[in-house]
C-alpha cells in the first residue's frame, strides 16, 4: 500500500503566515483584542506587586511607619481583584475564541472544498483532507485561542517589568537582562530543529489518516487479498515514524525550558550578589525593599521568557498545521467563473436562477485539445457537433479519452485549447452552475448519501414534491422494489447506500438525475457492474430518461447502444470511426471487430452457463 507524499514545508517560523491565518478569523478579532487588553492589564498588575512589596518593606518594616496601612491594603486588594477579573475574562474569551475559531476555519475549509475543481481531488488523498479539517484545525484553534494571547501577555510583562527595573536601578536592570541575548541565541538554535520535527509529525499524521481511510474503504479487498498482516506492517512503519519524530521534538522542547530556567537562576544570583553588596554598603543606593523587588522581578521575568520559549515551540509545532490549512484555504479552483459572469448569474452559494437562460442541448467541440497536469495530451484537435436530443455513444479502449470528453462537457475540466459551445455559445461565457444544473450524470458506481431513499432522490432538485419523487421512480421502474421495503421511500440507505444492491442504487441514481429534468444526460458505463436482469431494467430506465434529451453514453457493453443516433469510436484522443450501429458494422472496421469479439464472448458464456446448468 503506497501512501502519497504531500508538499514539504521548509520555512522557519513565518510571521506572515500567521498574519494571513488571523485574517481568516475576522469574526473573532474582537475576542482576540479583548483577550490582549485583559492580558496587558494582567501583566501590569503582575508588575505592580513587586513595587507594592518594596513599599511595604521600606515603609512599614525597615522604615517603621505606622500610618497609611489601610490605603496600602486597599491598593493591594484592588490590584488582586483587578487581576482576578482579568484572568476570568481571559479564560472566558479564550475558550470562546478556541471553539469559535475551530468552527469558523472548518466552515471556510469546507466551503473551499465545495469550490475546488476535480483536479484538486485527483491529486490530494482523502486522508490528507480529513487531517486538515480535523486535527490541524483543532491545533490552530488551541494555538490562537491560548498560545498567541499568552505570547502577548509575556511580551507585555517583559516590557513593563524592564521599564520598572530601569526606573528603580539601571545597573541591576542590566544585570537581569544580560542573559536575554543568550536565551535568544539558544531559541534560534532550537527553533529550526523543533519545527522540522513537528513538520514530520504533522505530515505523518496526514499519512496515518489516509491509511485509516484506505483501510476502512478497502476492508473487503484487503481480506480477499489476505493483506491484513502486510497492511499492519506498513501502518506500523508510519506510526513508528511519527513516534520517533514526536519524541525528538518533545526532547528538544524539554531541553529548551530547563536551559531558560537555569539562565534565569544565574540572573537571580547576579542580582542577589550585586544588590546585597549595595544594601550593606555605605552608599545606600539600594534599599532592602528594592532588592526584594528585583529578586521578584528576576525570578518573575524569566517565567514569561520561559512561556515565550514554550509558546514558540508550540507555534513551531502548529506552523506545520497552519501551513497545511492555509494552503488549502488559499488553493484556487482551476475552473471558475469570471467576475462579470458571477455578477450576472451569481456563484454556487448565491445563484441568480432568474437570470439563467434556457438550454436546448446543442453541444459542439471546436478543435479541442486537453491534457491533465501530467502534461500528456489526452485529446488532440478534437471536433464534434451534437444536435439537441441526439444520443451519442462513446466506445474505445481504456485510456482512449472517453471519460475526458464527458468531463469536459460537464465542465469538470476545461479545454487547454479550442472551444466547447453549448447552444452555440462558448460555455465559459456562462455560469458553471447554470450548465451543471442542467446536467444529469449517472456513474458506473453510483454514490448515495446517508439518509432515506426519498431524501437521496430529492438531492436532484431540492424543491421536488413527494409526488414528483414517486413519479420519477415509476418512470425508471424503481417503485417496485422501494414499496417492497418496510418503510418504502423512507427507508434508510446506509452509508454510501450500502443497504441496497448495486442495481437498486443505480435505479435511484437514475430517478435522482431525472427529477432535475436535465437537458443533457451523461451515462458513464452505468450498466457495466450489474447483472443481466437488472441491466434490462436499467435499459428501460435509460430509454425513459434520455427521451428528448441530448445524451452521452460511455459504453462497455456494446449491446446497450444499438439505438444510439451516433456511435463514436475513440482511440488516442481522436475519432477513428463514427456512425450508427448498422453503419459501423457494415464498415467492418475497428467497431466491427470489438462487437464481434464481445458477441462471441457473451455467446460462449451463455453456452457454458447452459451446459453447466444441465
Amino acid at each position: 500500500m503506497q501512501y502519497q507524499q504531500e508538499t514539504d514545508y521548509t520555512k522557519r517560523l513565518d510571521a506572515g503566515l500567521w498574519r494571513r491565518l488571523i485574517r481568516y478569523m475576522k469574526p473573532y478579532h474582537k475576542h482576540l483584542f479583548g483577550i490582549m487588553a485583559t492580558m496587558a492589564v494582567s501583566a501590569l498588575c503582575d508588575t505592580i506587586f513587586p513595587l507594592l512589596t518594596r513599599e511595604a518593606i521600606d515603609t512599614f518594616i525597615t522604615g517603621g511607619a505606622s500610618g497609611g496601612r489601610l490605603w496600602f491594603i486597599l491598593r493591594y486588594a484592588g490590584t488582586v481583584l483587578l487581576q482576578t477579573a482579568c484572568i476570568f475574562t481571559f479564560i472566558n474569551l479564550s475558550g470562546r475564541a478556541e471553539c469559535g475559531i475551530n468552527r469558523h476555519i472548518r466552515k471556510l475549509s469546507f466551503k473551499r472544498l465545495q469550490e475546488l475543481s476535480f483536479s484538486y481531488y485527483d491529486q490530494t488523498p482523502v486522508g490528507f483532507i480529513i487531517s486538515r479539517m480535523t486535527s490541524d484545525t483543532a491545533r490552530l484553534g488551541e494555538t490562537v485561542g491560548w498560545g498567541l494571547v499568552d505570547l502577548f501577555w509575556a511580551a507585555a510583562y517583559i516590557v513593563i517589568t524592564a521599564v520598572a527595573m530601569f526606573m528603580l536601578n539601571a545597573r541591576m536592570a542590566l544585570l537581569v537582562l544580560s542573559v536575554v541575548p543568550i536565551i535568544a541565541v539558544t531559541a534560534v538554535w532550537f527553533q529550526k530543529r523543533i519545527l522540522a520535527g513537528y513538520r514530520v509529525v504533522r505530515k505523518t499524521n496526514s499519512q496515518i489518516t489516509g491509511a485509516f481511510n484506505e483501510g476502512i474503504m478497502g476492508a473487503k479487498t484487503s481480506k480477499t487479498l489476505v493483506r491484513e498482516e502486510a497492511n499492519c506492517k506498513e501502518f506500523a512503519v508510519l506510526t513508528g515514524t511519527m513516534r520517533s519524530a514526536s519524541i525528538r521534538a518533545a526532547v528538544l522542547s524539554a531541553l529548551f525550558l530547563p536551559i531558560v530556567t537555569s539562565l534565569g537562576s544565574v540572573a537571580t544570583a547576579l542580582v542577589l550578589h550585586r544588590g546585597g553588596t549595595e544594601v550593606f554598603s555605605a552608599t545606600g543606593l539600594v534599599t532592602v525593599g528594592t532588592l526584594a523587588a528585583f529578586v521578584q522581578y528576576a525570578t518573575g521575568i524569566f517565567e514569561p521568557i520561559s512561556s515565550i520559549a514554550r509558546i514558540f515551540a508550540d507555534l513551531q509545532a502548529s506552523q506545520a498545521a497552519a501551513e497545511r490549512v492555509v494552503s488549502m484555504l488559499e488553493t484556487e479552483p482551476e475552473i471558475f467563473d469570471r467576475p462579470e459572469i458571477v455578477e450576472q448569474y451569481g456563484d454556487s452559494f448565491n445563484p441568480r436562477t432568474e437570470n439563467w437562460p434556457g438550454i436546448r442541448g446543442d453541444v459542439e467541440f471546436d478543435h479541442v485539445c486537453f491534457h491533465y497536469s501530467t502534461g500528456e495530451e489526452v485529446l488532440d484537435d478534437f471536433s464534434l457537433k451534437v444536435k439537441a436530443g441526439q444520443t451519442v455513444a462513446l466506445v474505445g479502449e481504456t485510456g482512449s479519452g472517453k471519460s475526458t470528453i464527458v468531463n469536459l462537457i460537464c465542465r469538470f475540466y476545461e479545454p487547454t485549447k479550442g472551444v466547447i459551445r453549448i447552444d452555440g455559445e462558448d460555455y465559459k461565457n456562462r455560469s458553471i452552475l447554470w450548465l451543471q444544473a442542467h446536467l444529469g450524470y449517472v456513474l458506473q458506481q453510483p454514490h448515495l448519501f446517508s439518509g432515506t431513499i426519498r431524501e437521496n432522490i430529492r438531492f436532484g432538485r431540492l424543491d421536488a414534491t413527494d409526488e414528483e419523487i414517486e413519479e420519477a421512480c415509476r418512470m425508471v421502474d424503481a417503485e417496485g422494489f422501494i414499496l417492497e421495503m418496510e418503510k418504502g421511500y423512507d427507508t434508510e440507505v446506509g452509508e454510501g447506500g450500502n443497504r441496497l444492491s448495486t442495481g437498486q442504487k443505480q435505479l435511484i441514481s437514475f430517478a435522482r438525475a431525472l427529477i432535475a429534468n436535465p437537458a443533457i444526460f451523461v451515462l458513464d458505463e452505468a450498466t457495466s457492474s450489474v447483472d443481466t436482469q437488472t441491466e434490462q431494467k436499467l435499459q428501460a430506465a435509460i430509454a425513459t430518461a434520455l427521451k428528448g434529451r441530448t445524451s452521452f453514453i460511455i459504453a462497455h457493453r456494446l449491446s446497450t447502444i444499438h439505438s444510439a443516433d451516433m456511435i463514436l469510436v475513440i482511440k488516442g484522443g481522436r475519432i477513428i470511426e463514427r456512425g450508427t450501429h448498422a453503419e459501423l458494422l457494415a464498415q467492418r472496421g475497428y467497431y466491427y471487430t470489438l462487437y464481434s469479439n464481445q458477441f462471441r464472448e457473451e455467446w460462449e458464456k451463455l453456452a457454458w452457463d447452459s451446459e453447466t446448468a444441465n
